[in-house]
C-alpha cells in the first residue's frame, strides 16, 4: 500500500523559513512525478510546486516563485520543499502527491499524503 508521509510543518513568523519533507513507501518512487499542493480553509487545493521523476524539471506557482524550492532524492525516496520568506498567505495544509504525469492538476495525482500544517504569523 502506497504511503506518503509529510513532516516539517509548524508555526513560523513572517519572513522565516520551513522545510517540508515527504517520505514515500511501497512506490517505485523514481518512476513518479511528485508535487506539493496546499489548501487553506475555505479554499481550493492548489498546486505549489512539482518535480519530474528525474528531478530535471520543476515548476512553481507564481505566488511562490523565487521563495520556494522543490527537490527530491530518488535513492532515499524523499521529496522536500524549502520555503523561505514565508508570508501569512502561505499558511495552509501542505500535501505531497505522487503521479505518473508531471502536472499541475490535482486530478493527475492518485497518491496523497495526510498533510502537514504550516502557520505563518504576521
Amino acid at each position: 500500500q502506497v504511503q506518503l508521509v509529510e513532516s516539517g510543518g509548524g508555526l513560523v513568523q513572517a519572513g522565516g523559513s520551513l522545510r517540508l519533507s515527504c517520505a514515500a513507501s511501497a512506490l517505485t518512487f523514481s518512476s513518479y512525478s511528485m508535487s506539493w499542493f496546499r489548501q487553506a480553509p475555505g479554499q481550493e487545493r492548489e498546486i505549489v510546486a512539482a518535480i519530474s521523476w528525474s528531478g530535471s524539471s520543476t515548476l512553481y506557482a507564481d505566488s511562490v516563485k523565487g521563495r520556494f524550492t522543490i527537490s527530491r532524492d530518488n535513492a532515499k525516496k524523499t521529496m522536500s520543499l524549502q520555503m523561505n520568506s514565508l508570508k501569512p498567505e502561505d499558511a495552509a495544509v501542505y500535501y505531497c502527491a505522487a503521479g505518473r504525469q508531471y502536472s499541475t492538476r490535482k486530478g493527475e495525482y492518485p497518491y496523497w499524503g495526510q498533510g502537514t500544517q504550516v502557520t505563518v504569523s504576521s
